[in-house]
């Protein structure tokens, strides 16, 4: 039992889902995650629930990621700090996730714990 985390995007108007990127316990990104999601009128747990990705997003957390500033996050299931280990795998997501959005897909994230 742990963390996981997942990015996908779907083509407008459809359910079929293309997995962009997984995480296995990335608790800051989940911080990072958590906190759009409560800006966007999210209540509640941040489990299990999905959270759409704009451009503006994935430049802010391409950005926070290449300085390494997500936002410290602990939680019983969530491991410890593992920035520096995803730091690579972090600015490909947001690479291909800007790809995806320029191809008129929208990209989401969602976890589970």
């Amino acid at each position: 039992m742990g963390l996981d985390q997942v990015a996908y995007a779907k083509e407008h108007g459809t359910e079929v889902q293309q997995d962009i990127t997984t995480w296995r316990k990335h608790p800051n990104l989940q911080g990072y995650m958590e906190t759009l999601w409560k800006k966007r009128g999210g209540e509640g747990e941040f489990n299990c629930v999905s959270v759409e990705l704009s451009a503006e997003d994935i430049y802010k957390l391409e950005d926070i990621v290449h300085w390494e500033k997500l936002p410290e996050t602990t939680g019983f299931f969530y491991g410890g700090d593992s920035d520096a280990y995803y730091k690579d795998e972090d600015l490909e997501f947001c690479s291909k996730a800007l790809a995806l959005l320029s191809q008129g897909k929208k990209v989401y994230y969602s976890s589970w714990w």
